[in-house]
């Protein structure tokens, strides 16, 4: 959630974040007008409770008819704490509830718009020309078939659609991927993390996954527990409730955990193999440091998906996230997208998202900087997605025997093969 005290100096701020982000811009008033309702009536229970102490202290002294109209007014007088007490309540819970529907801030550089208006800040790699070299790409479920990697006929036959068995060379290719993202992560300096699946609703709604993405969450109703759509969230929660000294800032995380999500509203979208998906393993980078530093941070993510990238030989561009495309913690957001060869464009693999202090204030996690206590921004990025990462891997480095060329990054986990060959019939 955003601080109070800049909604009450600088609402029209909040009101151009909101209309940027094409979101409700009259929640801001009601939020104002919650707020100041909730101080005045904080003001008129604390001058009301004085009262009651100070005439608490006249009624023993008193006697006879003064005694009696004192004990009177004492009556009338607690009537009137205990309504001013439940307004006061009232007036904070509803602040709190409006408050949290309220998105993080848009960062002022972010381009405003849609899905489609975001910038593209650079590219890197060149796509392969398949007509040059005289054939025509597989896309990648056609490969991993070929190569006895992946089988979606089953994994439907399973679990339903959007499902998928990796078999053979498919499953060992994701352990590679999981291995060199960790290496990576703990070179530079992150803590490897295995993270719960199931977080309770205080960590889901904490992160901001319980607003405008609460339709892709799965909820297990008995329990009451949510399956995490990314290890974001418990890495986030990890802290929740703690203040942090400033000297073991910042503090970085590497989550690998299974994701689950509903992907609603996305039917008819990417239905052929396994670029969206309802479960899903990742490699989650998150970083905790103080407000200051959240911008540098985040620049330092985003090299970081960049490496990655890089190592795996593949074709990408960096955008810069239109402020209607945010999810609501993030203030601003790169994304990292491959090129899809057989898709002709380009495609989301990872991201990364500052969240400022949005996520600490609804987690209350501080920093204790000296004498001063405060909120602390946290920020994520997107490592490996694995069912994405092998998608791009297989179309953008096969060959036309249907083999695919191994990255050399990748080569030590997977025995040092150069290839992955076609599994024999």
């Amino acid at each position: 959630m955003i601080d109070l005290r800049l909604l009450r100096e600088d609402p029209d701020r909040v009101r151009a974040s909101q209309r940027a982000r094409g979101e409700d811009v009259a929640l801001v008033d009601s939020l104002l007008s919650a707020d100041e309702r909730r101080r005045s009536s904080g003001v008129r229970f604390d001058e009301l409770r004085a009262e009651q102490k100070a005439l608490g202290k006249l009624i023993p002294k008193a006697t006879g008819d003064e005694k009696a109209e004192l004990l009177k007014k004492a009556g009338t007088l607690a009537a009137d704490v205990k309504a001013a007490d439940a307004e006061r309540d009232a007036a904070a819970a509803e602040t709190q509830e409006l408050l949290g529907r309220l998105s993080n801030l848009v960062h002022p550089d972010v381009p405003v718009g849609g899905e489609e208006d975001f910038v593209t800040l650079e590219t890197h790699g060149t796509a392969r020309d398949f007509g040059a070299e005289g054939f025509e790409p597989k896309d990648h479920l056609e490969l991993g078939q070929l190569l006895g990697a992946i089988d979606v006929e089953r994994g439907a036959k399973v679990s339903g659609s959007r499902f998928y068995f990796l078999t053979g060379v498919g499953a060992l290719l994701e352990l590679a991927l999981v291995n060199a993202a960790i290496a990576q992560a703990t070179a530079a300096g992150f803590t490897p993390m295995l993270t719960p699946a199931l977080v309770r609703p205080q960590s889901m709604a904490g992160t901001g996954f319980l607003g405008q993405a609460a339709q892709d969450v799965y909820h297990l109703e008995k329990d009451d527990l949510y399956l995490v759509g990314t290890s974001e969230v418990p890495l986030a929660a990890y802290h929740m409730d703690e203040i942090i000294d400033a000297d073991r800032l910042p503090l970085r995380y590497a989550g690998f955990s299974p994701c689950f999500r509903r992907e609603a509203g996305s039917h008819g979208k990417d239905t052929r193999g396994i670029f969206r998906v309802h479960q899903f393993d990742k490699v989650e980078m998150f970083s905790y440091v103080t407000p200051e530093e959240s911008q540098a941070e985040h620049q330092r993510l985003l090299e970081w998906e960049k490496q990655w990238l890089t190592s795996l030989e593949l074709p990408f561009r960096v955008i810069d996230v239109a402020s209607g495309d945010l999810g609501s913690s993030a203030s601003r957001k790169y994304d990292c997208e491959a090129w899809i060869p057989t898709q002709g464009k380009y495609r989301e693999l990872t991201s990364t998202s500052d969240c400022t202090e949005y996520q600490s204030r609804r987690l209350q996690i501080r920093v204790r900087d000296g004498k001063t206590v405060r909120p602390l921004a946290t920020l994520n990025g997107t490592l490996c997605a694995v069912p994405r990462t092998i998608v791009a891997i297989l179309e953008n480095h096969q060959q036309a025997d249907g083999s695919v060329r191994v990255p050399e990054v990748l080569r030590p986990y997977l025995g040092g093969r150069e290839f992955l060959e076609p599994a024999a019939k």
